[in-house]
């Protein structure tokens, strides 16, 4: 029963996007108190080949010096911040330098070899946060109302199939191509008919939730050349089960929706932004409008950015 949500600018200019997709997934907290999550696009402005690392290290003498060195060996650290957390866990947030994005994965791996340690991710273009938690409790941690972006993606988190953690806890991102995100509600009760091929490629899937899987397929499309509304066209031709899912990309986001129509999706736009969640409610808390559609069983919506 997880609620899911996305906004964009359309005028790709920096927006209290933050505060937007805050008062978004408020409206949407009766729909999972496990924890929430955001990937917000647009405000980081990292230079070519810098990349944010949110790593979540438990309370423990000497473990974060371990985390800065294992870092170190591979790359400087140019900044770094620690956010208090819950659960004896700090979140200690780094920016670096690679030479590729193709580095990005090994180093993330070689930090989550470190016991009590565990990459919650790496990106360039977006910033993801995500806790265990309510909303507004992560909100004022991370203090989302702050923060400035073009687009971002949501969810609040019932779990139903994995244990309720940071790392469970959504967006989930693929490392396949740069900044791919996912926000899901329901099942993909065909996960392992669509995991097995993405796996054999090469994917690295470190988790049984099947939103995990969907962030790969639409990842592994997107590298194949598909546009984002191919993707996502695709994805409900390939997936069985009742689910809608949001999903975040650098360029803007989209949403599909199962062909049995098993799962809400609302979408609302005007001239200024473009809306999509699993509720009215969500959608009255950033547009004036009462132009709010139904997504219809098995269809697909995306708003990306031109040029």
């Amino acid at each position: 029963m997880c609620g899911i949500a996305g906004i964009v600018f359309k005028d790709r200019k920096l927006h209290p996007v933050g505060d937007a997709l805050t008062k978004m997934l408020e409206a949407l907290q009766h729909r999972g108190p496990d924890s929430a999550g955001f990937a917000i696009y647009g405000g980081l402005g990292l230079a070519k080949n810098e990349y944010l690392l949110n790593i979540e290290v438990k309370e423990k003498p000497g473990l974060l010096e371990t985390v800065k060195n294992m870092v170190n060996i591979v790359t400087p650290i140019e900044t770094e911040e620690i956010i208090p957390s819950v659960e004896n866990y700090i979140i200690y947030r780094c920016k670096i330098s690679l030479k590729s994005f193709s580095h990005l994965k090994p180093l993330i791996m070689e930090i989550d070899k470190i016991d009590d340690v565990k990459v919650l991710n790496g990106a360039h273009s977006f910033e993801m946060i995500k806790d265990v938690g309510l909303v507004k409790d992560i909100a004022k941690r991370y203090d989302t109302a702050s923060k400035m972006g073009t687009h971002a993606i949501g969810h609040t988190r019932f779990s139903t199939e994995s244990v309720v953690d940071r790392y469970h806890a959504h967006p989930f991102q693929s490392y396949i191509v740069p900044d791919i995100t996912v926000v899901h509600n329901g099942q993909i009760t065909n996960y392992w008919k669509i995991r097995d091929p993405l796996e054999r490629k090469g994917h690295i899937f470190e988790t049984n939730n099947d939103t995990e899987c969907i962030v790969h397929y639409i990842a592994d499309k997107l590298l194949e050349g598909y546009k984002l509304e191919e993707a996502l066209e695709q994805s409900v031709k390939d997936m069985d089960g009742p689910f809608s899912y949001v999903v975040g990309t650098p360029d803007g986001i989209g949403i599909a929706k199962d062909q049995l129509g098993l799962r809400p999706g609302v979408m609302a736009e005007n001239d200024d932004i473009f809306t999509i969640a699993s509720e009215e409610m969500s959608l009255h808390q950033v547009i004036d409008t009462h132009n709010i559609e139904q997504i219809s069983p098995g269809e697909t919506r995306a708003y990306t950015f031109k040029g």
